[in-house]
Parts: structure tokens; C-alpha cells; sequence
């Protein structure tokens, strides 16, 4: 099976065999090919209300490779899955238009409850057994993120998306390099407006266990661990102090898009937006009472492929 996640920042490919259902219910998916690139696709959506020709131009591109590449693995069945940043374009038609010519399959631009519902599918398989219920899964997007609680045995409870992604909020606020101590203000004042309202829509604060998903988180739990390249083994499942993360946000915001660059975990095209993504986690562990995070390398695209199970 494929599954390719299109969100308001990068473009992510799975493609892998399912197992046997006869194996249980915990039996994981057996990956053949894990790509990423980021074609912020979202570039400017929040400002104009539309998908800008070249960000579409790049998507295009990533997603050509993407098809030779599921072409060559063979995979039987393919699902991509659209999210924030084509939920919220005028020109959203151009956008479908281009990827049936490219992938041909028409892309899904599902809503924020089913963005939500794959999130916690693709996070919660696998988790530690060990890991307190009930879980409040959180997908820190490009344009948006998803609080989602639930448990194992029920899955989802309750599900709300809000308009706090790490691109959205550094285009809307953080407009210098780095910022300033009023422009990280102003978006720490709106993150948190827009996080309470979600934890009381979900109810976060009753959940047990905090698990993060997406760039954003991994990228800061990589860094708090200190490591010296990006290695999903060691980030996968770990858990971070919010005093950690703290700190990796304020260092994040203190310093330039090059020193961030610096930093052999920084993805190229994630470091002129981590700062947000990492304010947008420190925020959600403050006004949920959470101690620490766990992180997770499998989210919404996992959740796309089980989908097609």
C-alpha cells in the first residue's frame, strides 16, 4: 500500500505491506520506503487565501518522484490524504487538478475530524504498553493541529483541529529573525486562546499520557536529546520534561533561521518555522498540566496506510 500525507509543509511518502490480520490487532506495518520534503505548500494561505503557483510547482515535483516510486515498489493501492492548507485555498481545484495528472489519484482533502481520527490511528499502534490511558495525541501541522483523546480499546473519543501550525503562526507573527520578544508574545497569547478552547472541546486535561507527533515535536526531541543527526530510532517513543522542552523553545526563538541551520537535526526546510512548532508543543504542556511528551515517528501517514488495510 501507499499513503502520501500533503500538508501545509511537506509532502511525506509510506510505502508498505500490511500484515495479516490474523496476527493481532499490535502486528506493525513492514515499511519499504519513508520519504519526506518539504514544498510548504501553504506558503502565504493564510495571508491571500490561496495556493501560490510555485508552491504547487514544488509539490508537483516531490510528488512525480513519489509516483516513480511507488510505481517501482509495486504498491496495489494508493491513498493521499490533503490536509490544512487545501481545506483553506480558493484555488484548491488547480491544486487537485495537478495531482490526478501526476499521481493519478485524486488527493483526499479530508476534514479536520478525519485528520484527526488517522492521527491518532497511525500514533496509538504501537505504543509502549506501559503507556498511562487515557492518551492526548497532538499533530503540530504547518496549518493546523489536532488534539485528539482516545484510547486503545475505544480509539478516539473527541476531536477538535485548531488554526495553530508552525507556519501559519511564524507567517502571522514571527516576522523577525529572530524574533522579537512582542512578536513571540503576541503568538504565544494566540496559541494559548486557541489551545484552551481545544482542551475543553476534548478534554486534554484529563488525558494521561501527552503523545506529540509531527516534525516539529521530533525536531525539539531530537535536539533536547542532544543528538548529533536525525535518527527516528532513538527519537520514536521518547519521552521529554517540559522543562526540556522550555528550553528548546527558547533557545529556538533566540536565535537566527542560519544558527538553527547550524544544528545537524534541522531539516533545511523546517528551520525558519521550528521556533513556532516548538512554542505551539511548550504552550500545549503548560495549559494541559502535562510533565513530559512522548514522541512519535508514526502519525497520520501510518494512519492513511491502516486505512487501506
Amino acid at each position: 500500500m501507499a499513503a502520501i500525507d500533503c500538508g501545509t509543509n511537506s509532502i511525506r511518502l509510506l510505502v508498505a505491506d500490511l500484515p495479516d490480520p490474523s496476527v493481532g490487532p499490535e502486528a506493525p506495518l513492514t515499511d519499504l520506503s519513508r520519504r519526506m520534503e518539504i514544498v510548504r505548500l501553504g506558503q502565504g494561505v493564510d495571508r491571500t487565501g490561496r495556493l501560490a503557483p510555485e508552491a504547487i510547482e514544488r509539490t508537483r515535483v516531490a510528488l512525480a518522484s513519489y509516483a516513480t516510486e511507488i510505481d517501482k515498489l509495486g504498491a496495489e493501492r494508493v491513498r493521499m490524504c490533503a490536509t490544512s492548507a487545501t481545506r483553506d485555498a480558493a484555488n484548491a481545484a488547480d491544486f487537485t487538478e495537478m495531482v490526478q495528472r501526476t499521481l493519478g489519484v485524486a488527493p483526499e482533502v479530508v476534514s479536520g475530524d478525519e485528520e484527526a481520527r488517522l492521527s491518532f490511528t497511525g500514533a496509538v499502534r504501537g505504543l509502549p504498553t506501559d503507556a498511562k490511558e487515557p492518551f492526548l495525541v497532538v499533530d503540530i501541522g504547518g496549518g493546523s493541529t489536532e488534539f485528539v483523546v482516545g484510547d486503545r480499546a475505544e480509539g478516539v473519543r473527541s476531536a477538535i483541529s485548531m488554526d495553530i501550525g508552525c507556519v501559519r503562526m511564524t507567517e502571522r507573527h514571527l516576522h523577525g529573525d529572530p524574533p522579537t520578544l512582542a512578536e513571540i508574545d503576541a503568538a504565544q497569547a494566540d496559541i494559548a486562546a486557541a489551545v484552551d478552547r481545544a482542551l475543553a472541546a476534548v478534554p486534554g486535561r484529563e488525558a494521561a499520557t501527552l503523545v506529540g507527533l509531527a516534525g516539529s515535536v521530533t525536531t525539539v526531541v531530537a535536539i533536547a536529546q542532544g543528538l548529533r543527526e536525525y535518527d527516528p530510532e532513538r527519537i520514536h517513543h521518547a519521552r521529554v520534561s517540559y522543562e526540556a522542552v522550555a528550553g528548546v523553545t527558547a533557545d529556538l526563538l533566540g536565535k537566527t533561521s542560519e544558527q538553527r541551520l547550524a544544528n545537524p537535526v534541522m531539516h533545511p526546510g523546517r528551520a525558519d518555522v521550528i521556533g513556532a512548532g516548538a512554542l505551539v508543543l511548550r504552550v500545549i504542556m503548560e495549559r494541559a498540566g502535562m510533565p513530559s511528551v512522548v514522541a512519535s515517528e508514526h502519525d497520520i501517514l501510518d494512519g492513511i496506510a491502516w486505512s487501506l488495510q
